[in-house]
Order: C-alpha cells, then structure tokens, then sequence
C-alpha cells in the first residue's frame, strides 16, 4: 500500500516531495541526490561543501531523518563517509526507502531513534558533522533546543566538529533568540564563526521561515556570506557581533523550561 506522506513530484518523474503534517518536509531525486530542491537545504550543503571538500570522508550524525535527503547527498559527495540517521519514525523511513532504496555500501544507517535518545547513546568525540533537522508536528521538539541538549551535542562532536541547526519562526524570533543563546552557552569556543543563514523576508518579519545556524572552527563565514550573495535565490548571513546583537540577552531554554518551536501561522503550510 502506498504511504500518503510520499506525493510523487508530477513535474519531475521518478521524484518525491515527503509531507508530514500538511508540510512538505523533504524532497527526493533517487537519480540525482546532489539536486536539492529546497532553500534551506542548500544552505545546509553550502556549510558541509565549506568544512570538507568533495571526496572527503566524514563522520556525520543526522538528528532527523525525513527523506535522507541530505544522507545521500553527503554519500554521494564523499564517499565512504560514515551516517548515522536518529529518525525516530520507523514507518516513514520504511516508506521512503520502499520508493528511493539507499544504494549498496551507502554507509547510512539509520536508527528508530529519537535525537535525545540516540545522540546520548553516542560515544564522546564521535563525529565531524551533526546536522539536525527534526520536527514534530510542524514544531522542531522543545528537548532538541535546550543548554542540556546543546551541552551533549558537544561531547559528540569532535573538537574542530561542526554542529548545524534548522530552526522554524517568525518575528520577533524570541523562541530561536532563546535556542541560539543555548548553543552559544554549551559552544563559548564556537562563537566567532557561528552564523545564521534566512531570508531576508524571513529576518524582516514578513514571513514564517528557516533559520539555519551553523557553528564550529571550520565554518569561514566570509565564505559562506560569499556562497549566500549569488545564490540562486540569495539570502542574509549573520555571524559576530550582528549576531551576539541579534541574540541579545536572550535566556537559555532548559529540560525544565523548553517549549517547541513556534508553528506556522495559520497552521502547517509548505512554507518551505
């Protein structure tokens, strides 16, 4: 039986869009998954072509898995990478891996997990890479934006390793104000090269959207300010002190204080 969360792509044969809760949440060319069909997801792969060229293997943990998207753009970048994917819904990666198999030797493996869970289960200076993109009901998960959380995506990571957040909001951004303040707290040593990647409507106010921010030694924000200028559709950079202002004296979430991610005004859309 087909899964109602994979919508074949009527413009392009052979292509995926995977929609959970009325948002479209990943898109997969099974041919092709260099093609990245989403804004943001570009800009996540900007960081990763930033931090390691083609060809070069890294150790990658994926905290949300969607339609592996970026999974299989990482193997077919750099092969003989090693992913672990912590997707804690077993029924969609089924259905996805039913319609866009993950080729032999892929080195992606993905685990029923959610990224609290799977993330502690992690030996200390595991990976090069965490990329997290969860979300649950249109809302990234209040555990996945605390100082705790932060605190242990830092003990995964190696010391140069490099941490990369999608984030979902809107003006006046006090939910993501809050969350960057957490990283920026567990990762003091990453502050100078932490940037923040949106739309220049999105930062404006005008509309709901990704805040993609990425930290760790490795990151050349005037590189990637460079990369976000001729985009095919170009968006602003934040990093430095632009960004300790943005921040402002936001106060740190914790286990005991966190909430979810604001949803879409007007409930799940395919803002994306």
């Amino acid at each position: 039986m087909s899964d109602p969360r994979l919508i074949a792509d009527r413009d392009r044969p052979g292509a995926w869009f995977v929609r959970v809760g009325g948002a479209d949440q990943s898109y997969i060319v099974p041919d092709d998954p260099t093609w990245l069909e989403f804004d943001y997801v570009q800009r996540i792969a900007a960081v990763i072509d930033q931090i390691a060229p083609a060809g070069q293997r890294l150790r990658v943990v994926h905290v949300g898995g969607g339609g592996l998207t970026l999974p299989r753009y990482v193997a077919v970048t750099r092969p003989t990478s090693a992913q672990v994917v912590l997707e804690p819904d077993a029924s969609l990666t089924a259905a996805v891996r039913a319609v866009a198999p993950l080729p032999p030797r892929s080195g992606i493996k993905v685990r029923p997990l959610d990224g609290r869970t799977g993330v502690a289960a992690l030996p200390t200076a595991y990976c090069d890479l965490m990329i997290v993109d969860a979300f649950q009901d249109a809302g990234v998960p209040a555990d996945l934006a605390t100082r705790e959380w932060f605190a242990e995506v830092s003990r995964v990571l190696v010391a140069d390793g490099t941490l990369v957040v999608n984030l979902t909001d809107h003006s006046p951004f006090a939910w993501s104000r809050r969350t960057i303040a957490g990283l920026l707290e567990a990762q003091p040593d990453r502050a100078l090269t932490t940037t923040l990647a949106a739309e220049p409507a999105t930062l404006k106010g005008r509309r709901f959207g990704n805040l993609v921010v990425a930290a760790g030694p490795r990151l050349d924000p005037a590189q990637l300010a460079r990369q976000a200028a001729r985009a095919a559709f170009p968006y602003r950079l934040l990093t430095g002190q632009e960004l300790t202002s943005w921040v402002g004296g936001a106060e740190p979430w914790t286990d005991a204080t966190a909430e979810p991610s604001p949803p879409p005004p007007g409930g799940p859309t395919t803002f994306r």
